[in-house]
């Protein structure tokens, strides 16, 4: 295990991107342990389902105003304090709101706040990469990967908690829960890191210039955006990744709940095994595939993700085989949405301008987020029909981004010849 990549790079990190990394697990004590439940929660409360489509539709439309404004924002106040600013309003603040929700109207003002998050996931992204190495990049992302899913160590938490306390209850808990670590997580990451090089270069061109002045010079940042069939090719991959994942975010809970009728108690159980399962693939395969070329990987991480999404779909509710084709559905979501998640923000990062950095990358997630922003409503009008319908959308979404992957590649190795 030593030699391998990812260990190796794990423990030769230094600076900007040690921080980043070294903090990121505390997503797991925090708000991963209340993401299995935020659907449920939600009907718990009362909210129907398209409402809750309504709410993830606000949340993305949320952050394509804020993803336009967060290049500006990034490069005046600088990535760090940026970062440290907006973890805290996206974040901190809607944990308190989600912790005393009482109705619909406070989890639409939380996705309000919550969709700020555009933001920070800009400015993070800058802290992370813009001092690493190029080479550096995919393995950074892998870790980022990898922070995120471990989560699953902590999910039989969440579980415990709903069986003893039951589900409203233990929710609200764990969002206040969320609100402390966060919180901690946002100090520790400012304590630890520095501004970095091209946000120092950038602090000092802002100098005097309004936010909205600088959102204005957008048009040149369009045009290298355009000129790039690299960037363009990332945007797509990224919409669709994004698209994928919102839906699955929103509604996974609802018809492994509703329509496969698993108890309460075991939904941290299934997200836990996809963890292990992802983590698995990003520490011992994925690593290897993404040496070369990446239109394989990418190939291989949509097909996985159509079959697990096509067995989700055809999962029958009697037990015990539900839970056997639950599981092997798991086991190629995992694979899928690991290698991609990965893929889709190393090709962002990898093909993006290095000196409009925060600007180019604004745009990209603004279109990103204008462009799935409706699928949360759609989802929820497709899941008041048929909690089927949600997933019957992805799989087209994800042979829709096979099919990409191949003409993009087939173009650029004409390209090359």
């Amino acid at each position: 295990m030593k030699h391998n990549p990812l260990v190796q790079t794990l423990f030769s990190l230094k600076g900007n991107p040690r921080a980043c990394i070294y903090t990121e697990p505390l997503w797991g004590l925090s708000m991963n342990l209340c993401l299995p439940y935020a659907s449920v929660y939600m009907i718990a409360l009362g909210l129907r389902d398209t409402q809750i489509g309504f709410i993830a539709t606000v949340y993305m439309l949320t952050q394509v105003v804020f993803a336009f404004l967060s290049g500006p924002i990034t490069d005046k106040l600088g990535r760090r304090k940026t970062t440290a600013i907006f973890d805290f309003i996206c974040w901190s603040l809607p944990c308190l709101i989600w912790w005393r929700a009482e109705n619909f109207w406070f989890f639409l003002v939380a996705a309000l706040f919550n969709g700020s998050m555009k933001v920070t996931t800009n400015s993070w992204d800058c802290l992370l990469v813009e001092d690493a190495e190029k080479s550096q990049i995919t393995r950074l992302y892998s870790l980022v990967g990898i922070c995120g899913q471990l989560s699953a160590l902590f999910a039989p938490i969440s579980s415990i908690m709903v069986s003893r306390l039951t589900l409203v209850p233990a929710i609200r808990i764990l969002y206040i829960n969320a609100f402390v670590v966060m919180t901690a997580k946002l100090l520790l990451l400012y304590f630890f890191s520095r501004e970095t090089g091209t946000g120092m270069v950038r602090l000092e061109e802002t100098k005097g210039k309004s936010i909205l002045a600088l959102a204005g010079g957008y048009g040149g940042v369009l045009k290298i955006i355009a000129h790039s069939k690299g960037t363009v090719f990332s945007l797509v991959i990224m919409a669709l990744v994004g698209a994928v994942g919102m839906i699955n975010t929103t509604f996974w809970q609802v018809i492994v709940s509703k329509k496969l009728l698993v108890p309460d108690t075991l939904l941290p159980l299934f997200p836990m095994l996809r963890s292990f399962i992802a983590m698995a693939f990003l520490f011992l395969v994925i690593p290897h595939l993404t040496r070369g070329s990446l239109r394989i990987p990418l190939v291989l991480g949509f097909a996985a993700y159509f079959l697990g999404q096509t067995l989700l779909v055809l999962a029958p509710a009697e037990a015990p085989f539900k839970y056997g084709v639950l599981i092997t559905s798991l086991i190629f979501d995992g694979f899928g949405a690991g290698i991609l998640g990965m893929l889709a923000e190393s090709l962002v990062a990898l093909h993006v301008n290095k000196a409009e950095r925060a600007r180019v990358m604004a745009i990209q997630h603004m279109i990103i987020m204008f462009a799935t922003s409706p699928f949360g409503w759609i989802g929820g009008l497709l899941s008041s029909i048929s909690r089927s319908l949600p997933f019957v959308l992805t799989m087209v979404l994800l042979l829709s981004g096979i099919v990409v992957t191949l003409v993009f590649y087939r173009e650029h190795q004409k390209n090359e010849e």
